[in-house]
């Protein structure tokens, strides 16, 4: 079982990145607001290094590999922001980095991926097959495998939102976040909770893929086969063991929402905030209008979780 991570391992993630990685702001936003009728901001983590939250965690598990670790190398699965991540800070520390992505991933990440200097393995219909393909990989060759979840320096490392948010906002209500793995809601709850146990986290993932949202009602890890979502960041098929801990302890709430409302969210994000928003990071603000009422009035965080998103399905989204 994985240690969970604390405060304090937000606070020292906090100190490693502040050297790599840009604080991101936190803007209002007045057409949400009026949308609302509530205080809403949004934590624009597009506006990271790889146009996502992730690549906090990233730098924070990779700067502490051993010297060991780092000669092996690393390999994990991702369909796009993870793998990124991972991408990114390996070519910031020197350190081989082996990407298994499944068929019919998201080809501009795929590209950004290898850019960044990553092996590409392609392998399996969706994440959850790719994640095994990278487990057994790392169990054959010796390399360091990192869950895109299951691992307490990521967790602690994306954390860092919170932090943030409740610096720039010290009387922030209520949070949304976005529920794929769930590291990113379980360092955010982490962080907030630390800071004023009263904030509502909620985490928001799709009805068409809700592994992590059945979890968290049930307490236990549950897999599932329905994993039909078109938002990548949201897609797994199975709960993970130490953001479940998390979640179910410091989460105030986990919303499902449509893919349809996703995508009118993602247009009126872009309309609102004039950045392109992925599907992931759309699921907020989606979350947010389907209980209106409970946040009317009150201050609101929005996590603009990244922007990846393709120019084919910018048009389809568009032209729909």
């Amino acid at each position: 079982m994985h240690a969970m991570p604390t405060i304090l391992d937000v606070l020292e993630a906090q100190r490693l990145i502040r050297a790599y990685l840009p604080r991101t702001p936190l803007y209002p936003c007045a057409a949400l607001s009026e949308l609302l009728h509530a205080d809403v901001y949004v934590k624009y983590e597009n506006h990271q290094p790889i146009g996502a939250f992730k690549v906090r965690g990233g730098v924070n598990l990779i700067a502490r590999l051993s010297e060991e670790e780092r000669r092996r190398g690393v390999i994990t699965a991702s369909t796009g922001n993870h793998g990124q991540s991972i991408a990114w800070a390996a070519r910031l520390f020197g350190v081989r980095a082996r990407i298994v992505v499944p068929v019919g991933s998201n080809p501009d990440k795929v590209s950004a991926i290898e850019r960044l200097g990553a092996e590409i393995l392609v392998h399996g219909r969706d994440f959850d097959e790719a994640r095994e393909y990278a487990e057994a990989l790392a169990q054959q060759e010796g390399y360091r495998y990192i869950h895109s979840a299951n691992e307490p320096h990521l967790i602690a490392g994306v954390g860092t939102i919170g932090l943030e948010i409740v610096e720039d906002l010290p009387d922030v209500e209520v949070i949304f976040v976005p529920v794929g793995g769930g590291s990113g809601a379980s360092g955010i709850s982490i962080a907030a909770h630390a800071f004023n146990p009263k904030i509502e986290v909620i985490g928001v993932q799709s009805e068409a893929a809700p592994a992590a949202y059945l979890s968290w009602r049930e307490g236990r890890v549950v897999a599932t086969d329905i994993m039909n979502t078109f938002a990548e960041g949201l897609a797994t098929r199975v709960g993970f063991e130490l953001p479940l801990r998390i979640l179910r302890e410091h989460l105030a709430d986990f919303l499902l929402v449509s893919d349809a409302e996703i995508r009118r969210a993602m247009l009126l994000m872009m309309e609102a905030t004039h950045n392109l928003v992925e599907a992931a990071g759309a699921a907020p603000l989606a979350a947010a209008l389907r209980i209106q009422d409970r946040v009317r009035g009150r201050t609101v965080v929005l996590e603009l979780s990244g922007s990846n998103i393709t120019l084919r399905a910018l048009r389809e989204l568009l032209s729909a």
